[in-house]
C-alpha cells in the first residue's frame, strides 16, 4: 500500500509542477498574445521575461530562450521579430512534455 501511496505522490507532484509552469506559461502567454494593444512595451517585456524564467525551470530550453528573445525584441521595438518569436515559443511549448494520464487499474 505505501508502494502506490508514493506512487501516486510523486504523479501528483509532478503534474502539480506543470500547471505551475507550462500551463501558467502558455496562459500568460496566450493574454500577452490576444491583449498586446493594451499593453505597454514594458508589460509585455517583463512578462515575456517572467515567461522564460517558467519554461527554463521545467527545462524547456528552446521555448525559454525564444521567449527571452522575444522580450529583447519588443524592447528593441521590433515588433514584427517579437510576434515571430512569441509564435515559435508558443509551437515549442506545444510540442513540450505533458504528464501522462492516469491510467485507473482494473483490480478483478
Amino acid at each position: 500500500m505505501e508502494i502506490s501511496r508514493k506512487k501516486l505522490r510523486t504523479e501528483v507532484l509532478e503534474r502539480i509542477k506543470y500547471v505551475k509552469t507550462c500551463v501558467m506559461a502558455r496562459e500568460l502567454c496566450l493574454l500577452v498574445r490576444t491583449n498586446r494593444a493594451v499593453l505597454e512595451p514594458k508589460d509585455v517585456k517583463d512578462i515575456c521575461t517572467y515567461i522564460s524564467n517558467l519554461c527554463s525551470e521545467e527545462g524547456c530550453l528552446e521555448p525559454s530562450q525564444l521567449c527571452q528573445k522575444a522580450a529583447e525584441a519588443i524592447g528593441s521595438k521590433n515588433e514584427e521579430k517579437y510576434l515571430e518569436l512569441c509564435a515559435q515559443s508558443c509551437v515549442k511549448c506545444g510540442e513540450a512534455k505533458r504528464p501522462t494520464p492516469r491510467r485507473e487499474q482494473y483490480v478483478a
